[in-house]
């Protein structure tokens, strides 16, 4: 016996918590009339395992069981159904049940129980229904015999060719009439793509003898010929016309008309292309023969281009004459030539907040070739008003970031690359960054960098990303008084002004590796996969040994007149993707990461070091305050609040990070204000480490044998408003376990949970010790899922 119960949404997340409290003493049943009842459950019996979720499916919408959480929203705020908020109470009803019973008769017929019957029965208590649908199966068919009939013998040798690939009716298996169904799809689908353009489903036809006592099934497959032939057709494609609107989708101006080569003929209402931003990406080549999944390839790809708004599929006009060719016309709508974005970004906890402020204008094709260029302007500044000690306006840090990207939907290159447009559009990009970043009393550090990449796809799910070249230099100057106290005895940091405050170039190259990105908005099984590596320095390197070039005071080699570094750096993102029907799903990731300098080398670029906490790793620590390891800020700083403030967010980073995040997702309500609310519940864990021990971080290095001490690890629950186009996210985490304590005092929820929500000894003494307020939650405001 199966029982279904749609969730009831009360899961351990802030709104629903909330919602139970609130609305524990709330009926169900509100608003319906004595004489009616609310459709709580459904309960199916005897039918076979596999098939008993997927028969849930047949009972009429209005007759599902609702969500406790849908219903009581659309209590508060549909006003009686004039807004459409929540989901209307499923009231029963009697003609929708033995509809329901009879749609999933005819289901289960389908999978092979042909004799299949099944009965309903409504249980009332206390105006709440139970559906009970009670199936007698019968035996189960399956086929004995399976044989063809196909007068045209091309059409033939092609299903033959392929049958076995793509059949689903094999002798001894199952009678489905999904099967057949399927088998009818893959022989259209199959013709379609050898040039019978004029073929149609309704040509396949399948006969079935199911009056044999043994319950099995005969099955025969014909493929009728068009009326009055003796054979299919095969069209080839002949002449292509392109014509491109305004972005209104006017073509009342004046065109531009260009004949191309003996294809194609081009028409350009807007005056913005040029040919071959289409061309290059029409895959149906005259004179080959017509194949529907060209013709999907074409729509798709013009639509990746990002500059068109309206890529509809071609129409197709046949040559008035017996030689089966099709002239094709594609239309097309372009986007708006220019575009800006504002975007903003608030966090907050316990008297740090800050915000985020970008602006992006796109030219969406500059030189009339689809090259789309983008330019960045971003602000950043955090204040800490609850232990700021070094600037009176409370402001501790800002970042000031200009940006373009200029990229091509091609590859640009010296070489001769063929056009990788078969499984997705490749790009060339050009890019320019620049960043100032500015903490008063202690540093101003510039970085510029420049770059060309080049990304395209081996296959629909491999995409790989080249950067040939890559120049990025950096300048550090630490205010003289910050200076004079980091390389005081007492302190010992002479390593940290190095990092911070020195000036130093390097180029270099990059590779990143994706798999599967294709899957990420599915509610599939799959595993996703991303590495990196990027090396920097060898070059220069051999050109500075080569020219014997001179050394500084550290002895390290120079180039016109600076240092330059010299590291590798790898990480990688693992994802296992587990669904658990519908919208539930379960993601395990991994995320770790090393940077190593070399050679010319001592560190890293302060840049390229690893950080942790925030939005999408350790959810429970803000950004850059965690680790690295086990390093205790208020140890190391002691009292000195002045110094532990001064330093706050830029001194805890490491060359090695390790973060694990295990997630699970479920819908909790369709309609909440035009959105899908959804819930997570999660945890965390990782940290950064140093590569071997440092003065400046004691503890922080990284050991095997103290792998488990040094690793943080944060739960929570969270709220994603999903409006399809994007998703607002709101996670609320807690630290479970503080590396930067010991031993059991570790487990700070666990031992210190009385004063979560007000001041207790522990909280003192971390307030008296440290100068700082322990936060042991964080909110965290998102846009897009953290991964």
């Amino acid at each position: 016996m199966k029982a279904y119960t749609k969730p009831a949404g009360y899961r351990f997340t802030i709104l629903s918590i909330l919602l139970l409290i609130i609305g524990s003493g709330c009926s169900v049943t509100r608003g319906i009339r004595k004489d009616q009842a609310l459709v709580r459950k459904i309960t199916i019996k005897g039918i076979d395992d596999q098939f008993s979720e997927a028969a849930l499916n047949y009972v009429d919408k209005d007759q599902q069981p609702n969500n406790k959480l849908n219903l009581q929203f659309y209590y508060w705020f549909s006003n009686n159904g004039k807004r459409n908020i929540g989901e209307a109470p499923a009231i029963l009803d009697s003609s929708l049940v033995d509809y329901s019973r009879g749609q999933m008769e005819k289901f289960i017929q389908s999978k092979g129980y042909v004799k299949a019957k099944i009965t309903d029965t409504v249980i009332i208590k206390k105006r709440r229904a139970e559906l009970v649908f009670t199936a007698e199966e019968g035996p189960l068919f399956r086929i004995r015999k399976f044989e063809d009939s196909i007068p045209d013998k091309k059409v033939r040798d092609i299903y033959l060719a392929n049958r076995t690939k793509m059949s689903h009716i094999q002798p001894g298996g199952r009678f489905d009439m999904d099967s057949l169904a399927h088998d009818r799809d893959e022989i259209y689908l199959l013709m379609k793509r050898n040039g019978y353009f004029d073929f149609y489903r309704q040509y396949v036809n399948f006969n079935y003898d199911s009056t044999f006592n043994s319950s099995v099934v005969d099955v025969k497959m014909t493929i009728d010929n068009p009326p009055g032939k003796t054979e299919h057709p095969v069209y080839t494609i002949n002449n292509t016309l392109i014509t491109i609107s305004t972005s209104n989708g006017k073509t009342a101006t004046k065109e531009d008309t260009l004949k191309v080569d003996s294809q194609y003929r081009f028409v350009d209402f807007s005056h913005r292309f040029v040919p071959r931003v289409v061309t290059d990406y029409n895959f149906q080549k005259k004179g080959k023969l017509y194949n529907i999944d060209m013709q999907t390839l074409t729509t798709t790809r013009l639509s990746e281009l990002n500059v068109f708004r309206n890529v509809p599929n071609p129409i197709y006009e046949k040559l008035p004459d017996s030689t089966h060719r099709l002239n094709t016309k594609i239309d097309i709508i372009p986007l708006k030539h220019y575009s800006d974005r504002v975007e903003g970004e608030f966090l907050f906890a316990n008297g740090r907040y800050g915000y985020n402020i970008g602006n992006t204008f796109t030219n969406r094709n500059l030189f009339k070739q689809a090259a789309i260029l983008e330019f960045k302007v971003n602000w950043s500044i955090l204040f800490d008003n609850g232990s700021n000690t070094t600037n009176s306006n409370g402001i501790q840090n800002q970042e000031f970031r200009v940006g373009a990207n200029l990229t091509f939907p091609r590859i640009l290159s010296p070489f001769d690359f063929p056009l990788q447009g078969k499984f997705g559009v490749p790009h060339t990009t050009f890019s320019t960054n620049y960043s100032l970043f500015y903490q008063k009393g202690l540093v101003t550090r510039q970085s510029f960098v420049n770059s060309i990449s080049y990304d395209f796809w081996e296959t629909t799910r491999k995409q790989h990303t080249i950067t040939p070249i890559n120049i990025e230099f950096s300048k550090g100057t630490i205010d003289p008084a910050a200076r004079d106290t980091l390389v005081k005895p007492e302190y010992n940091r002479y390593s940290y002004v190095y990092l911070i405050g020195r000036t130093v170039f390097t180029t270099g190259s990059q590779y990143t590796f994706q798999y599967n990105a294709i899957e990420l908005n599915t509610y599939d099984n799959f595993t996703y996969f991303r590495g990196s590596l990027d090396i920097g320095g060898n070059f220069l390197s051999l050109l500075s040994n080569s020219f014997n070039t001179k050394r500084d005071t550290l002895g390290q080699r120079t180039l016109f007149g600076y240092t330059f570094s010299q590291y590798t750096k790898t990480d990688m993102d693992l994802r296992i993707y587990r669904s658990f029907g519908g919208e539930r799903q379960f993601i395990f990731r991994i995320n770790p990461g090393i940077g190593v300098p070399y050679g010319n080398s001592s560190s890293l670029i302060f840049e390229k070091n690893f950080y942790t906490g925030g939005a999408n790793d350790m959810r429970a620590w803000l950004p850059r305050t965690l680790g690295p390891g086990q390093f205790n800020r208020a140890t190391y700083y002691g009292t000195d609040d002045v110094q532990r403030n001064k330093y706050k967010y830029i001194d805890q980073f490491g060359e090695i990070k390790i973060v694990a995040n295990a997630e699970y997702r479920y819908k909790l309500v369709d309609n909440f204000f035009g959105a899908k609310l959804k819930g997570a519940v999660f945890m965390d864990a990782g940290n950064i480490w140093r590569l071997g021990k440092k003065a400046e971080n004691p503890g922080g290095e990284f050991r095997l044998n103290n792998l488990y001490q040094s690793t943080a690890l944060g739960i929570g629950t969270g709220l994603r408003f999903d409006l399809s186009f994007f998703v607002f996210r709101l996670d609320y985490a807690f630290k479970l376990k503080d590396p930067q304590f010991n031993g059991a005092d570790q487990w700070v929820l666990f031992k210190h949970s009385n004063e979560l929500f007000h001041t207790g000894d522990f909280k003192t003494n971390y307030l008296k010790t440290t100068g700082d307020n322990y936060n042991f939650a964080q909110l965290n405001f998102g846009i897009g899922l953290p991964f």
